[in-house]
């Protein structure tokens, strides 16, 4: 277990609070600045892109726990976190100590004021992850983008290779209207010369990815999808995500390329928060944790509940944040739930339990509880529930909130047992 310092003071920390929540902010030119200040960090090392709408983040996890699996020093950089932003900054799985995330926050807070910068909380983050990854002698990093891509502040590390997982519309204020004003945008995060492996789009998007791409001489690569694989993470979307992290890991490794060490490591441990199935110590089945927060995750977990639990409905603790589409999300996963309990955290952003509520009683669901999401309200679900494993799913902050809560009952999250709730930067 990670040790705590709750006790020392963080001025590092306490600077990245003070920050701006802004994750894209129109230009890489703070980035750069700094970097330059920095001597190039993110050059002492090998990068690999991912970047997407939906499944980034598992299949940058899936990535870097096959290239640990060949005994290289692996860096993960994902975001957003569930508990603790120290679980965004990774080496072969293991979260940044808390000293040594403050003590390089302090460095990038002492550089931006030097060179009259000022940064977002993603900028910062970011930079910290470089600095790590540089000072802990990294092999190779995976390195999810945050939002978008041609104006993200990791386009900066310049990776020869990238991952594209799929593409809906989101974010549309920022990366376009269209899904292929928005595939453009995710592009851009590609060097001259690099390689992407494209996953989860139609033909017509495919075509328009290698069109887009030849400017720059970059290659586009087309997985097939290995459905022998197997994954903690129930859902065929996993099993996509798995073999994009699976073709990127071959053409990385080259010649090191083991087919057999690679399928054994993607089986180790789930992606969490994430179709993640928490079983009890005595061996049931008790929660379904699914971070399904807008829809095209809640359609991805649609199929998943309808192909891996054939005509089963579940007890659903339920939460979702106001600018998400409540009606489609409620549309695809109401065939899947035999009652709803309604909750949310104080993140100002979630929708009041009773505007939820309301819209569940006009389709004439059955609302059995609602109120703020603590451990007496988890335990009354299970109590209420009767023995019936339970789906929780709507929105990541109200993941990250319940594997808290639930960390120290299931051994699948014990990883989240040295860490403390966070702040995120939309916060």
């Amino acid at each position: 277990m990670l040790a705590k310092f709750t006790t020392m003071k963080m001025p590092g920390i306490d600077y990245l609070h003070s920050l701006v929540p802004l994750g894209m902010t129109g230009d890489l030119r703070n980035m750069e600045r700094l970097l330059a200040a920095f001597h190039y960090p993110e050059k002492e090392f090998d990068s690999i892109h991912v970047v997407g709408t939906d499944g980034k983040g598992s299949t940058a996890f899936y990535l870097s726990v096959i290239l640990s699996a060949y005994h290289l020093r692996s860096g993960l950089y994902t975001s957003p976190h569930l508990v603790n932003v120290r679980e965004r900054i990774r080496i072969n799985d293991v979260p940044i100590a808390e000293p040594d995330f403050d003590r390089l926050l302090l460095k990038v807070k002492n550089a931006a004021e030097a060179n009259s910068v000022r940064l977002s909380f993603f900028e910062a983050v970011t930079l910290v992850c470089f600095l790590y990854f540089e000072e802990q002698n990294v092999d190779v990093a995976v390195v999810e983008a945050g939002l978008g891509g041609r104006l993200d502040s990791t386009r900066t590390a310049n990776g020869k290779w990238a991952i594209l997982t799929s593409i809906g519309l989101e974010h549309t204020e920022l990366l376009g209207n269209t899904e292929s004003e928005i595939l453009h945008e995710k592009l851009g995060i590609l060097a001259d010369g690099a390689t992407i492996f494209v996953g989860g789009i139609c033909s017509e998007l495919i075509r328009d990815a290698e069109n887009f791409v030849k400017p720059i001489h970059a290659k586009v690569i087309v997985p097939k999808i290995r459905e022998e694989i197997q994954v903690p993470n129930p859902g065929h979307h996993y099993i996509e995500n798995a073999s994009l992290s699976l073709a990127a890991a071959a053409v990385y490794l080259g010649d090191l390329y083991d087919d057999s060490i690679a399928l054994k490591a993607l089986m180790l441990r789930p992606w969490a928060g994430r179709m993640q199935k928490l079983i009890d110590r005595n061996g049931n089945f008790r929660w379904l944790l699914d971070g399904a927060h807008n829809p095209h995750a809640a359609k991805r977990l649609a199929e998943a509940l309808w192909t891996y639990f054939p005509g089963k409905k579940f007890p659903c603790v339920f939460g979702s944040l106001k600018d998400k589409n409540l009606d489609e999300m409620l549309t695809l996963l109401s065939p899947f739930v035999s009652e709803w309990f309604i909750t949310r955290t104080p993140y100002p952003r979630f929708r009041e339990v009773e505007n939820i509520a309301s819209e569940l009683r006009a389709r004439k669901a059955k609302v059995v509880l609602t109120g703020e999401l603590n451990r007496e309200f988890l335990d009354s679900v299970q109590s209420l529930a009767k023995g019936s494993p339970v789906l929780l799913t709507g929105s990541l902050y109200m993941i990250g909130k319940s594997i808290d809560l639930l960390k120290n009952d299931f051994e699948d999250l014990r990883f989240f047992r040295g860490l403390e709730m966070s702040e995120s930067e939309s916060h």
